[in-house]
């Protein structure tokens, strides 16, 4: 028996547009762009982007992209996060026109939904802390609950777990109160 053939980026252009494709450790997954569940992520960017990437009443530096392309790792592996964000300083050099970013992010959102949530909570999860991505959020929307995690070297340390409609400050960005049922409401 021979070992299946590793995806290559080909397999995600190849992908219908109506299902977001990545790449991930050599594996080809697709899933459906699943609508409305997906405004916690724009109701999030709308939160963050005014005090962390405008510095209106916060500490700006940061540079905030929904569903960036990111090629991460040598072989690549190809993932597209709900929302990530980077520290200002560490994407100066990053060409603007291209089409997707290998500087792993310092920041991703990611949201629970029926068909992402097991990858979103396994293999992305794991590059993610390869790549050094300090903090990851999961967000799962129908249950209302935010979970935090830190890089912690080799593991996650999950800092934090926020259910309902409370206001939180939550790790990287503890300088602002983030009203959770925001995320909820479409």
């Amino acid at each position: 028996m021979t070992a299946p053939a590793r995806a290559t980026y080909e397999d995600v252009i190849n992908a219908s547009p109506l299902m977001i494709a990545e790449i991930l450790d050599g594996t080809l997954y697709t899933r459906p762009i699943e609508g409305l569940l997906r405004y916690s992520a724009l109701h999030l960017s709308s939160l963050l982007v005014r005090p962390f990437q405008r510095s209106e009443n916060g500490p700006g530096e940061w540079l905030f992209l929904l569903k960036p392309e990111l090629h991460l790792g040598s072989e690549p592996d190809v993932l597209v996060p709900d929302l990530a964000g980077w520290h200002r300083k560490r994407l100066a050099d990053v060409p603007y026109q291209s089409p997707w970013i290998t500087v792993a992010p310092d920041y991703v959102c990611e949201l629970l939904l029926p068909s992402s949530a097991a990858i979103d909570r396994g293999p992305k999860m794991d590059i993610y802390l390869r790549e050094q991505v300090r903090h990851v959020w999961l967000i799962d929307p129908i249950n209302l609950i935010l979970e935090i995690y830190r890089h912690g070297g080799t593991l996650w340390h999950r800092v934090a777990g926020h259910t309902g409609n409370v206001t939180v400050r939550a790790e990287p960005f503890e300088a602002i109160e983030l009203p959770l049922q925001w995320l909820w409401e479409p």
